[in-house]
């Protein structure tokens, strides 16, 4: 936490000495001292350190002052730092001037020139109010804050930007903060800018891209060198293990994600079945470990940035960016996972970001304070979101086509969603129509089995984890894909008639190669995958293992 701030102001520049010598001297361990001869000089810097989200605990102000009176000024500080102490420094024949601005500003203590010996005439007073002050005051958070509209889907990507990539951040609601307010008016933000982030150092971003964002807060989104030995192309569990793996074996490796790491299960509030965490981990503190884990074995992280296009020309691989940068590699690794499938039903389109949701509940737990939250799925990432977000809201609904959970969700699971009172499954039953006021979501139809049953609920969020749809549609290069468009690899590929016609080498593929050799895929992207933490880290792990092969070939 910031040091609070003692500051001094005295026009005599012998006096500020002598004063900002002697709170040093006394609180240099516990405050920051600042201290400047002109008024005019320290509005403004007042300003910046509102800012900036620094604190003053105590002004020490001279009363005879040729720009302003020290009254004055601190009646202007205290619309900035409304509860900091406030001490004039008078000399005798100020002492009335001093004793009305006990009303006028709320002034806690005048002290009259020379103060010596400040242990006695200077210190105890100080200390007295330094106290006071500490008793009352409640540090404020001190890192990144958004402000914007709850129901923007604008400001849903922010947060859930910010969530996934492990940066701690306060929410804060433009239309019921009056927090929000304060930092509106003091950077003269209009809604029109909203959402906007304030960094730490007072900094602010009116209506940020995910990239502009990504770049202020010291993310990488530029490959530094030209050549890798293995590139792996998203940064879920897969893609964070074939990171360790590349890296610790002495593979220039470079890791590339295009949102946040940890995939679907870096969103998952606790995963209670992996190995080696008996009380379990949420997906946000295996992520943090994975990428602190790969960063130490020197690889490069670039998010965020999406690949584009592979190309292939002499044995190199020719990777595309968003942005147009291009990269070459000796081999990739696709490990790009699998997204929510969209929920066909009517107004869902409309109010996604606005209290529709893919995923993202614990971005949005907060605001599901005592309200009426529906969850459409029936896996484990439906019903782990279940049980996070009944500590929140009123009540929590999980929508099923099935009867119930057996077939799709662990029994672990299941036990703690029975045993959870505001957890309601509404089985055999689907969300056929979304409904809204205000550009957000009030209201859902529910259609039972049974198309004569249909009923209107109030709601006021929807979260859906329905199906998985490969990340794959960017994927070119001939690269075989089943029906559903998950990449097949191995002894799998020789089952299309077309393999011999892409495949040229006189082996056959590795376990976990594409039809175009040095191009793996591991994880829940790849055909025949278990669609589990645990397996996807250990096929991100073999990935490796075959590129290791394949560049022997080289």
């Amino acid at each position: 936490m910031k040091k609070p701030i003692i500051f001094a102001l005295d026009d005599d520049e012998q006096v500020l000495r002598a004063v900002t010598r002697d709170l040093k001297s006394e609180y240099r361990k516990t405050y920051r001292v600042m201290s400047t001869v002109s008024a005019n000089d320290a509005l403004e810097a007042l300003i910046d350190l509102k800012k900036k989200n620094e604190v003053i605990a105590l002004f020490l102000v001279d009363q005879r002052m040729p720009e302003m009176l020290g009254v004055q000024f601190l009646a202007e500080a205290k619309k900035y730092f409304p509860d900091a102490k406030k001490v004039l420094l008078t000399a005798y024949s100020d002492t009335d001037a001093a004793i009305r601005a006990i009303n006028d500003v709320q002034l806690d203590y005048y002290l009259t020139k020379p103060w010596n010996p400040p242990e006695e005439k200077l210190y105890p007073t100080l200390n007295d109010l330094l106290d006071v002050w500490q008793l009352n005051f409640q540090p404020e958070f001190e890192g990144i804050k958004v402000i914007g509209y709850q129901f923007s889907p604008k400001s849903h990507d922010i947060k859930d930007f910010l969530s996934g990539n492990l940066f701690p951040f306060q929410w804060m609601d433009f239309e019921t903060s009056d927090k929000a307010k304060e930092i509106a008016e003091l950077h003269d933000l209009q809604p029109s800018d909203m959402p906007v982030v304030s960094l730490q150092d007072g900094k602010c971003f009116k209506n940020p891209d995910i990239i502009e964002l990504a770049m202020a807060l010291g993310l990488n989104a530029h490959p530094k060198d030209n050549l890798y030995d293995v590139v792996i192309i998203g940064a879920g569990p897969s893609g964070l293990a074939a990171a360790v793996y590349g890296g610790s074996e002495g593979l220039k490796t470079l890791l590339i994600e295009k949102h946040a790491p940890g995939g679907q299960a870096g969103t998952s509030s606790r995963i209670e079945n992996y190995l080696g965490f008996p009380k379990g981990l949420s997906g946000q503190e295996l992520t943090h470990r994975a990428i602190t884990q790969a960063k130490r074995f020197g690889i490069e992280f670039l998010s965020p940035q999406e690949v584009t296009s592979i190309a292939e020309k002499d044995g190199y691989k020719s990777l595309t960016l968003g942005n147009g940068e291009c990269i070459r590699t000796k081999s990739v690794v696709i490990t790009t996972g699998v997204n929510y499938r969209k929920l066909e039903a009517e107004g869902i389109d409309s109010y996604t970001g606005a209290g529709v949701y893919y995923g993202s509940s614990m971005t949005e737990a907060q605001a599901c304070s005592n309200k009426e939250v529906y969850i459409v799925g029936g896996g484990n990432s439906a019903g782990q979101s279940a049980v996070y977000l009944s500590k929140f809201a009123k009540n929590v609904y999980i929508v099923v086509r099935k009867k119930d959970l057996s077939s799709s969700m662990s029994s672990y699971l299941i036990d703690q969603i029975d045993a959870i009172d505001n957890i309601t499954l509404l089985g055999h039953t689907n969300v056929t129509k979304a409904i809204g006021e205000n550009k957000r979501l009030t209201a859902l139809e529910l259609t039972c089995n049974d198309p004569d049953k249909v009923r209107e609920v109030p709601a006021d969020a929807l979260f859906i984890f329905i199906g998985a749809r490969p990340y794959t549609d960017w994927i070119e290069l001939g690269i075989i894909k089943n029906e559903r468009g998950f990449i097949e690899t191995g002894r799998d590929l020789t089952r299309y008639e077309n393999f011999r016609t892409i495949w040229k080498k006189d082996r056959e593929p590795f376990l976990l190669e594409t039809c175009s050799p040095g191009i793996f895929a591991s994880g829940d992207v790849r055909a025949g995958a278990m669609n589990r933490v645990a397996s996807a880290v250990g096929e991100g792990a073999m990935a490796i293992k075959f590129v290791h092969e394949y560049l022997s070939e080289m």
